[in-house]
């Protein structure tokens, strides 16, 4: 019965990839996982810009967004000390608090990095290659496509497929689809910051989810993603990844830059 299921959902898998190559910005996931990396940051934080920096340089240091599905979410607890951060939201503190309780010991701070949902504190050295490696190696656990049909002044219009391969992820699994902007900054006028211009890549703009499965190991989605005006459409693209409610766990990760017309 598992062998059904799973060439089953292979085979929907490999039929909703082929459906949204369709148009010219589309991709999907390959049959490894890809690692998500999750920043929390704030630019009212004096050692957060190193780990903004990082973040922002993954792909010129080789890795590949088929390795690495790298996001930064800004969160608001620092606004309070002077400089509130424009690219801060109170969801995204949220999370980071709700991820830190599936844990032990309760872990919340800035900057943090977060490897496929969990506490990762070596971001900065060797360690963190391995460590995407040996997410790589994995078999995917999940399939992800996402389309971009449209992007106008203020919203990104976005399609997603997802499908779960193992039917007993079903109940805890969700979907979350973020749109990100690239080539951000900030002149900082006050905080712990003041005085530096702040620079920043794969910044979350909007947030959707958790989108859970419900009775079935698939689901499709069209999004329409707000987006603030005068945003370059150049630097904006569309994240998906699948994640299991109860212990964090990424089980597959996807990004889709806005493709040039």
């Amino acid at each position: 019965m598992k062998s059904r299921h799973f060439l089953a959902a292979i085979a929907a898998a490999v039929a909703f990839a082929a459906r949204a190559a369709d148009p010219a910005c589309s991709t999907y996931t390959g049959p490894h996982t890809t690692a998500l990396v999750e920043l929390y940051t704030s630019e009212g934080c004096d050692s957060c810009p190193a780990a903004d920096h990082w973040l922002s340089s993954l792909f010129a240091q080789g890795f590949r967004p088929d390795q690495v599905v790298p996001l930064a979410l800004h969160v608001d607890y620092w606004d309070y000390i002077g400089w509130k951060d424009p690219f801060a939201k109170g969801e995204f503190s949220v999370r980071q608090r709700k991820l830190a309780q599936m844990k032990r010991p309760v872990i919340v701070y800035t900057p943090q990095v977060l490897l496929q949902g969990r506490d990762f504190r070596r971001w900065s050295g060797g360690e963190f290659s391995e460590q995407v490696m040996r997410i790589n190696s994995r078999p995917a656990r999940a399939r992800i496509a996402l389309a971009i049909r449209a992007v106008a002044p203020d919203v990104i219009h976005a399609e997603l497929s997802a499908m779960l391969i193992d039917a007993t992820e079903q109940k805890n699994a969700a979907v979350y689809l973020a749109a990100y902007e690239n080539k951000l900054a900030s002149d900082v006028a006050a905080g712990e910051n003041r005085g530096k211009r702040l620079e920043h890549d794969f910044v979350v703009r909007e947030w959707i989810g958790p989108i859970g499965f419900g009775e079935s190991l698939k689901l499709e989605e069209k999004r329409a993603l707000p987006l603030l005006r005068g945003a370059n459409a150049k630097n904006l693209g569309v994240a998906a990844f699948v994640q299991n409610r109860s212990t964090s766990e990424v089980l597959q990760a996807l990004m889709l830059p806005v493709c040039e017309s």
